[in-house]
């Protein structure tokens, strides 16, 4: 946590909790809107014209596509699933691979300047020093490694003892970095991802491609609450962000959007709703 101390310490860090909102900028807070609203943000902080800002949103019922899903030969089948079962799907606008949200879910987004001194591995170490100090009351044994049989698999999954309880994500625009988690909090993981298994099962019937799409393996993934045998809800988890940070020194500002970061967002949103355009049918209304 130094490296995100000594940056941080220079500036008051604004908090947004997106978790309860229903609209943002007159907009439905969906997933579609949440890439969006990180891409404005980090703009803004990138240009200095707002304060870095920790964000925090929730969406029910998701499934977040990587670029490489969208190459799925049976993507439509897959899809259908998703529809069926009332699950929305999006495209997100950075790497990685299909990630399943719902309300037991804690998405969060540190966005800070893109100073020359922050490496990429600086913002996933950034992150992973977070959620491991938020946890240290209750485990030592949070890692980040790959976790073979996960979904959206990668070198900073975390896990404790091989099970895989969240994903760290990274996305640089212009002058700001967003380093995105999400975190399994509430419910089972193993659902979770054996939801997401049939919906790979459906959009690759076996097809040898040229993308290596995860073979999906739900014993290797865990909530929080079930790894550490306790009863957290989401909103106690962003309680205990922002007294970590508190308690860490860092002063709190204003946690309003401001008018620059709309501009922004309509420009992003537009553009993330013209790469879901071919997927947004199979949405339920």
């Amino acid at each position: 946590m130094e490296d995100l101390l000594q940056l941080l310490t220079k500036h008051d860090i604004r908090f947004v909790d997106h978790a309860n909102e229903s609209m943002i900028f007159d907009t439905r807070n969906t997933a579609l809107a949440a890439f969006a609203i990180d891409d404005a943000i980090a703009t803004n902080v990138g240009n200095r014209l707002v304060p870095p800002t920790v964000r925090f949103w929730v969406h029910p019922n998701t499934v977040v596509l990587g670029i490489p899903d969208a190459r799925l030969p049976h993507l439509q089948d897959g899809l259908q699933f998703l529809q069926k079962n009332k699950y929305h799907a999006i495209i997100r606008n950075s790497g990685g691979l299909a990630v399943l949200l719902d309300e037991g879910v804690l998405n969060m987004s540190l966005i800070i300047p893109n100073d020359d001194q922050v490496s990429i591995h600086n913002g996933y170490d950034m992150m992973l020093a977070i959620v491991q100090q938020l946890f240290a009351p209750y485990t030592q044994e949070i890692e980040a490694y790959e976790i073979i049989g996960s979904y959206c698999p990668g070198d900073y999954d975390l896990s404790i003892h091989g099970k895989k309880f969240a994903g760290i994500s990274q996305r640089r625009v212009r002058n700001g970095i967003a380093v995105q988690i999400y975190i399994d909090i509430e419910g089972s993981s193993n659902e979770r991802a054996s939801f997401v298994r049939d919906f790979y099962r459906l959009s690759k019937q076996g097809e040898v491609t040229n993308y290596t799409y995860p073979d999906v393996n739900p014993t290797v993934m865990a909530s929080i609450n079930e790894l550490l045998g306790t009863s957290f809800t989401v909103q106690q988890i962003i309680d205990k962000i922002e007294a970590l940070f508190i308690q860490h020194g860092i002063t709190i500002a204003s946690n309003e959007l401001m008018n620059e970061e709309k501009e922004v967002f309509t420009k992003r949103y537009e553009q993330m709703k013209k790469r879901n355009e071919k997927i947004q049918s199979f949405n339920p209304s």
